[in-house]
């Protein structure tokens, strides 16, 4: 029964950002502003505990959640051999460059950090 509350405060959540969005036509869908509600959302249990179960239960299931991902990826085997090559050259080059910017966000972050001389003992 909890796992049904938590579904139905996803569910609303999801439609206020969706109300929101378009109400004050945000750049943003609607389901990233449902999500940014839930953040401060998640402080009550009442909305905590449900939304933990039926996290749990969808992760439970997130295998099914890539069956429709898998059928249209087969259905679409033409575009995939015509375009193919230049996918996963995209695909490769954008996560090296997304590697590469977070290495020098790392290194950028980590030189204002103390050192262990600096660091006080515990």
């Amino acid at each position: 029964m909890k796992a049904l509350q938590g579904f139905a405060w996803l569910l609303c959540l999801q439609l206020a950002g969706e109300v929101l969005a378009r109400v004050f036509k945000l750049p943003f869908p609607g389901p990233v502003i449902g999500m940014l509600l839930l953040m401060p959302a998640l402080v009550w249990p009442a909305v905590r505990e449900p939304v933990i179960d039926v996290a749990r239960f969808l992760l439970g299931h997130l295998s099914l959640l890539f069956v429709p991902v898998g059928v249209g990826v087969i259905t679409h085997l033409d575009i995939l051999r015509a375009y193919g090559l230049r996918l996963t050259l995209v695909i490769v080059l954008s996560t090296w460059i997304g590697l590469a910017v977070s290495a020098l966000a790392l290194r950028a972050l980590m030189r204002n950090a103390p050192t262990e001389e600096e660091a006080p003992d515990a």
